[in-house]
């Protein structure tokens, strides 16, 4: 999984969540499953066991659920990198299945939605457009129904998660070839969180209506 993803993720959900840390499940397991998908194989292992010794307890825990998936579908790209489609697939298929009972469990938890959009977010660019569209298109649907729960509260959040959030909005809405919501996210983004870190790549989308590659780590459309 690409660090984009990984710094994008601990952005949005450090940003806008309306739990106490110590209720935080995302809190207990991100850190090591960044690591892991950054190829830390212990550590995402140990994510994993964290995520399976919550379901055992609680089988409908969506949060671990949805970072259970999650780590299915890091291990289903470890696998295709190899040639392994084999175990790939079935991986992959568990993975989605997974993530996808997790939001119909809490569908308007951020962190359930942002876990799986940023995922399915980064999962895509490599696939067929076919397959991939599907998938892209609840990704940004789950981002769009978490900026919608955010409103509420986006005035008191900073401009970092509210330009990544938005970021990822517009740069999903890009690649799905719809320029007219693109435009509208990016103009938003540079109005509404213009110490950002993406406001630079959203004006240089304004100008030249392509998205340039981030700088080094950075994190897009998974902050919570």
């Amino acid at each position: 999984m690409h660090m984009v993803l990984l710094w994008l993720m601990a952005a949005i959900l450090t940003g806008s969540s309306a739990q106490q840390a110590n209720q935080r499940f995302d809190y207990l397991v991100r850190a090591d499953f960044f690591a892991g998908a950054a190829g830390d194989e212990a550590r995402l292992a140990r994510a994993m066991e964290l995520c399976e010794r919550t379901l055992a307890d609680n089988p409908k825990h969506p949060e671990a659920m949805v970072w259970h998936g999650a780590g299915l579908l890091v291990r289903a790209g470890q696998a295709f990198q190899k040639g392994d489609l084999a175990n790939g697939g079935p991986l992959f298929d568990r993975g989605i299945t997974q993530m996808n009972e997790a939001v119909t469990l809490a569908p308007d938890n951020p962190g359930v939605l942002i876990p799986r959009a940023a995922t399915l977010f980064e999962a895509t660019r490599g696939m067929p457009p076919d397959m991939a569209r599907p998938l892209l298109q609840s990704a940004v649907a789950n981002y769009q129904h978490v900026l919608e729960i955010q409103q509420a509260t986006w005035s008191k959040l900073g401009d970092h998660p509210r330009g990544e959030l938005l970021f990822g909005l517009a740069e999903g809405s890009a690649r799905l070839g719809d320029q007219q919501s693109a435009r509208m996210y990016f103009e938003r983004l540079i109005a509404d969180a213009p110490t950002s870190g993406q406001a630079p790549r959203a004006k240089a989308w304004m100008e030249t209506g392509t998205v340039p590659k981030a700088n080094g780590l950075g994190c897009v459309g998974c902050h919570k």
